[in-house]
């Protein structure tokens, strides 16, 4: 099921990536508040550290208007508690003026010394709600007046959304030559443009492996058009122990608390809740069987309670390593994972999967990164 060759080099590396739970959403039981795993700085950059020791590439700290941390103010925190794990920062385009969150993110990126990957959001604000092709349009100008700012000693941008003239640049550069990597979701035609033209790396949400596939041809296709190919990579939650028995053991406690209008409570007070992604999200756990799996290992159970990515990989440490193989071979080079609790999850995986996993850090592949930088690919079993 091979879709497309990938831009990076060190096609045999992976990009493992781990979850920052800022938008209080880090539970022992799904749906029940937790205070010990509130979103604070002290839990949240706790898990940061840990997802560092347990060898994680990079880790997505995600947004959200309503609930949890500031993604960019945390990010800026990490910096100086962290020295190898990248940072892949959730930006609601919109949210910050583009020039200025140019140079926010041009400063990020030098505090972390290359260590910053940037996810980029299209998306409603609080109390707005907008047509999907003009987000995905303010976001497209978004991204391009982002290189520019870059790349270029000048900005000049006439766009439906944004004019700017003549303005200078100066000393909005980035560590990274060319700027952070752009990771990307959507399915909409719009989002496949966007990402085709101007993004490095496409995640999808969990679904069965044919449409995964779809997907990934689609927007292939279009970045085809542009002379460009792409990395791509999958966000889904993971349980993984010993045994096939026990990891369905721990998915039936983590939900066997959860109150069902809770869980609809939680869904529907996020911004993106009415979006495509999160139908197909929706869709998967109506054509699941009674356990809860739409295809081998792969459990909608974790949907019940969350908005966005809602289906975790289930299974012993070999059949979780079969799956995470099999996406690989589909052309996958990016996994952002998660599981709950974030820090003993992290652990679990770590102890058991990524000793078996050859990773890279996927600035470092493309060339972002100065060589001179600690972003060097890892062999199988090795740790820093």
């Amino acid at each position: 099921m091979t879709i497309v060759p990938v831009t990076s080099a060190d096609l045999d590396a992976v990009e493992v990536s781990w979850f920052a739970a800022l938008c209080s959403d880090d539970y022992q039981f799904l749906g029940v508040p937790d205070g010990d795993l509130r979103s604070s700085w002290a839990h949240c950059s706790g898990i940061v550290k840990e997802a560092e020791a347990q060898g994680f590439r990079n880790i997505l700290c995600p947004s959200s208007y309503q609930v949890g941390q500031d993604t960019l103010s945390f990010v800026a925190g990490c910096a100086p508690v962290t020295s190898k794990i990248n940072m892949l920062a959730a930006v609601r385009c919109g949210e910050i003026q583009p020039i200025m969150l140019a140079r926010t993110l041009a400063t990020l990126d030098h505090m972390l010394e290359g260590r910053l990957t940037v996810n980029i959001i299209s998306s409603d604000f609080p109390g707005e709600k907008d047509e999907s092709s003009y987000r995905y349009q303010r976001s497209r100008e978004v991204v391009e007046i982002l290189k520019q700012a870059w790349t270029q000693g000048e900005i000049n941008h006439k766009g439906e959304v944004y004019n700017f003239q003549g303005l200078t640049t100066d000393p909005v550069v980035p560590y990274q030559t060319g700027g952070p990597l752009l990771y990307f979701g959507g399915y909409s035609p719009d989002a496949l443009e966007l990402c085709g033209q101007h993004c490095d790396v496409y995640l999808m949400w969990p679904e069965k492996m044919d449409e995964l596939a779809g997907r990934m041809k689609a927007v292939n296709a279009v970045a085809e058009r542009y002379g460009r190919t792409l990395d791509y990579g999958l966000r889904v939650h993971v349980i993984v122990r010993d045994t096939e028995a026990e990891a369905r053991e721990y998915a039936d406690y983590i939900v066997s608390k959860l109150d069902d209008e809770q869980g609809r409570a939680i869904r529907e007070r996020a911004l993106d809740a009415k979006s495509l992604g999160v139908s197909h999200q929706a869709k998967n756990r109506d054509v699941a069987d009674d356990d809860g799996f739409i295809e081998p290992h792969l459990w909608t159970g974790v949907g019940r309670a969350r908005s966005g990515c809602g289906a975790a990989l289930v299974g012993s440490t070999d059949q979780v390593l079969s799956k995470l193989e099999a996406y690989k071979k589909m052309g996958m080079r990016a996994f952002v994972l998660s599981g709950y609790p974030h820090v003993d999850e992290a652990k679990h995986f770590g102890a058991r999967v990524m000793p078996n996993l050859n990773t890279v850090s996927l600035p470092h592949a493309y060339g972002r990164v100065p060589a001179s930088t600690p972003q060097t690919p890892l062999g199988i079993g090795e740790r820093r």
